[in-house]
């Protein structure tokens, strides 16, 4: 029995009691690789001894301070850093607990700025379908994850979507990938004089896309596109960073491959590694010089922006990414990701897809290869995979309503940046087993 409110009170759950490198241990003795690092989270691996060090010194020193009474040394420093590696145009960070907490600032941001420059008329927001941008109403009001909106669906704003870069499903026979993403960027723009231009606020889209498809991409040019269609209208470009972010594609920023930079920009998970609950906002300076030459006041905020313990893991996991030039296993160990799948997946009879970038890939199951059917939703085939990766003792991402928020089933890997080689064999194996282990029998 447990008076834990667990996310599934069907499930039971193993004990996790400690944590070492990529490893995972619980309390009957087992052993699991974290190839997902939770949830695209633990970049680092676990107990990393330099951010534990970091951690313990500011704790001797100061744990919490509130934001209204005072700023620390640690969110400033933390936050030059962060300015300093930005995309253009970035000039300050507006410190969270998480990923969620940072979208709601981001919107909130979006809606003030336009008070602040007087064109309070403007109150859309335009998001994709199938994204993901955390569970919080106006995250989920933005996102588009069927299964997670559905019983909500009364509370939430108005908000507008258009289609997703998913050029497995969605680009046409015979259409390159760069028509395709001319194409959706001109759905975009044909959406924007629909709800007429001066009514809209911003643009969200995750950079690359996270936990409802699998780490989809975007065509060439489809950012740049869009940037233009944004700025020609004056409206803001939010780009969600929050799982694909901070080196998970190869880069610090995702978008550095798209050849963009947003207005507005979430991040989290990795920022902090999992050593601590932290996101942020970065903040483009145009934005930030509309408050300070207008009200000053950001009528938003929340009791742990900006904590210290937080800040300093945050710190000491962008400094030993740094420092170790983690970046480089990124993309190393991301080629030698896609190899590997490629390898074990590419003719595997259920598996449709293989995407993604770095160290943020995903295999998309399906039922028949040929026509792109996927497997009944009733089977509940991602939650099968991922119990088979458990008892073989790996940590997999899995979900469902990969093609449509109903049907269909992808699993994400995401290990954490200090994986070499023979992980990324062992995981791919094991990952294969559990796949096998998972699916109907055939007829």
């Amino acid at each position: 029995m447990t008076a834990v409110f667990h996310r599934s009170l069907a499930h039971d759950y193993p004990v996790a009691v400690s944590g070492e490198g990529i490893v995972i241990r619980d309390s009957q003795g087992r052993s699991y690789i974290d190839a997902s690092g939770g949830a695209a989270v633990s970049c680092l691996g676990h107990s990393h001894p330099d951010v534990l060090a970091a951690m313990h010194a500011q704790l001797d020193s100061l744990a919490y301070a509130h934001t209204s009474f005072f700023t620390t040394e640690v969110a400033e420093e933390l936050a030059e850093m962060l300015v300093a590696d930005a995309p253009a145009g970035m000039s300050h960070v507006y410190f969270l607990s998480g990923g969620s907490e940072a979208i709601e600032t981001a919107l909130k941001l979006a809606r003030q700025y336009f008070v602040e420059i007087g064109q309070p008329q403007r109150r859309h927001i335009i998001g994709r379908r199938q994204s993901y941008h955390g569970n919080t109403l106006g995250a989920l009001a933005v996102g588009h994850n069927a299964g997670r909106r559905v019983q909500y669906a009364p509370l939430l704003i108005e908000t507008h979507h258009v289609s997703p870069t998913y050029g497995y499903r969605h680009r046409a026979a015979g259409e390159t990938p760069e028509a395709y993403g001319a194409r959706l960027a001109a759905e975009l723009a044909e959406e924007i004089e629909r709800l007429g231009p001066d009514s809209v606020i911003a643009f969200i889209a995750e950079t690359v896309g996270g936990a409802t498809c699998g780490a989809i991409t975007a065509p060439p040019g489809y950012f740049r596109a869009v940037r233009e269609i944004c700025d020609q209208h004056g409206i803001l470009l939010i780009l969600d960073e929050v799982m694909c972010g901070m080196g998970r594609t190869g880069t610090l920023h995702a978008c550095e491959q798209e050849g963009v930079a947003p207005d507005l920009m979430t991040i989290a998970k990795g920022l902090g590694g999992g050593f601590a609950p932290i996101g942020a906002v970065l903040v483009a300076d145009k934005v930030f010089q509309a408050f300070d030459r207008g009200s000053k006041l950001f009528q938003h905020g929340h009791t742990y922006l900006g904590h210290a313990l937080a800040c300093a893991a945050g710190l000491a996991v962008q400094k030993v990414i740094r420092r170790d030039n983690l970046l480089a296993n990124v993309r190393a160990q991301g080629a030698h990701l896609t190899r590997r799948l490629a390898e074990r997946f590419g003719n595997h009879h259920h598996v449709g897809d293989i995407r993604g970038r770095g160290l943020f890939q995903a295999i998309e199951i399906v039922a028949d290869r040929g026509t792109k059917e996927t497997f009944d939703p009733a089977l509940k085939l991602h939650a099968r995979i991922k119990a088979e990766a458990m008892a073989r003792g790996l940590m997999v991402y899995p979900s469902g309503g990969t093609a449509d928020g109903i049907r269909g089933d992808h699993v994400l890997i995401a290990p954490p940046f200090i994986v070499d080689a023979g992980d990324i064999d062992t995981i791919v194996e094991r990952l294969a087993e559990a796949v096998d282990a998972s699916l109907p029998p055939a007829g």
